[in-house]
């Protein structure tokens, strides 16, 4: 080989060294033979945080109160004083029976209470004079007394006529049928014209007071045991979700939990107030009913799919290390608050834990640890 030759392989191979050289370093990794990149997974840093518990239940709603007008004495009814559906103070008229054969019976009361007035004080009378004439012997002993005997008779019926005047006073006001509470009147389901009686059954209709109402719950009953031990039952507020998915803009007071279990569901009956304002809430609607029954200061949330079960029946977690390595831990996790497992014990503040890329790796391996899409950083932590 002469020294020209040379001279040019040796100036080809500088120029083939020196072009690699220049080649970025993620083609010089992707180079056969060469290393491959740490996989990519996503991470959450556990930090501790103040987390509101509660508990979620169905629940309807029922009337704070509620008032069948029914009649208290029989007739016909001559008007009807309402409209349908709309709100109604205690006191208003609801309906007028017809008044004329009880107020005829308290005119005839009147006149009775008259006429024993009247007796009474012709009894009373003749007492005073049979008195005077038994102090100077005119009368017999036996007469006087039967003459004082009509006149405490007289006195009585005075007072069982008075009675008689309020019964018939009572049953005229009764022909003025008036709304017990205030509230929504329902439909009404007698006319005028219609027969009624103190003896019927069907109500003629229906008054419910709703601001505020009731929420009917059934709770857990181990939940509002512990409740009631740590009492904080008097204290529990409640939100409601209504039928379409929204959030109640009133907030209601746990007014109590029954104390024992209703045997078909293995539930507590519960009954929280809300003050129903706007209306929005009516009687017999569905709702989800949320309780809070406990603060937690210092709390570790996981994601939820960072938290997998173990064949033995545990629950473990996959975290990165400082040196980017993966360790299995063994937690325990106590229940879900949203979309995040509340963890007891197995992890720290600090840890982060992989909840997403979990099939392209297992414990030993490194990792390149991304949170919210930029990487991680144990030294930023």
């Amino acid at each position: 080989m002469t020294a020209a030759r040379f001279s040019g392989y040796l100036a080809l191979g500088l120029a083939a060294l020196t072009l690699a050289g220049c080649q970025p370093q993620s083609e010089q990794s992707a180079a056969p033979g060469g290393p491959p990149p740490p996989p990519m997974v996503d991470v959450k840093t556990l930090a501790p945080e103040t987390v509101e518990l509660s508990e979620n239940s169905s629940g309807r709603v029922t009337a704070f109160r509620i008032a069948e007008v029914r009649p208290q004495i029989s007739g016909i009814i001559q008007k009807r004083l309402f409209d349908e559906g709309t709100e109604v103070q205690q006191g208003m008229l609801l309906y007028q029976v017809d008044p004329a054969p009880y107020q005829a019976a308290l005119d005839s009361a009147k006149a009775e209470l008259a006429v024993v007035q009247a007796n009474a004080e012709a009894a009373n009378s003749k007492a005073r004079r049979y008195q005077e004439l038994l102090r100077k012997s005119a009368v017999s002993q036996q007469e006087a007394d039967e003459v004082l005997a009509a006149s405490k008779q007289a006195k009585a019926q005075i007072q069982a006529a008075n009675a008689a005047v309020q019964s018939a006073q009572i049953n005229l006001d009764y022909t003025r049928i008036t709304a017990p509470i205030s509230g929504i009147v329902g439909r009404s389901n007698f006319t005028e014209g219609a027969l009624v009686s103190a003896q019927q059954t069907t109500a003629l209709t229906t008054i419910r007071q709703l601001s505020p109402v009731y929420v009917d719950i059934k709770r857990n009953a181990i939940a509002a045991t512990r409740s009631r031990q740590e009492g904080s039952d008097q204290v529990q507020e409640v939100t409601l979700t209504l039928e379409d998915g929204t959030v109640y803009n009133e907030t209601g007071l746990l007014k109590f939990s029954e104390s024992s279990v209703d045997q078909s569901t293995g539930m507590l009956n519960a009954r929280a107030l809300f003050e129903n304002q706007d209306g929005l809430l009516l009687p017999g609607m569905f709702v989800r009913a949320s309780l809070a029954t406990e603060t937690l200061e210092d709390a570790l949330l996981a994601p939820q799919q960072g938290i997998t079960r173990t064949p033995g029946g545990g629950t473990s977690a996959l975290v990165v290390n400082a040196d980017n390595v993966v360790e299995q831990r063994e937690v325990t996790v106590s229940r879900t608050i949203g979309d995040r497992w509340l963890v007891s014990a197995g992890l720290n503040a600090g840890d982060r834990v992989i909840y997403s890329g979990l099939q392209k790796i297992k414990v030993g391996d490194t990792v390149q640890p991304l949170e919210d899409g930029k990487p991680a950083n144990e030294e930023q932590h």
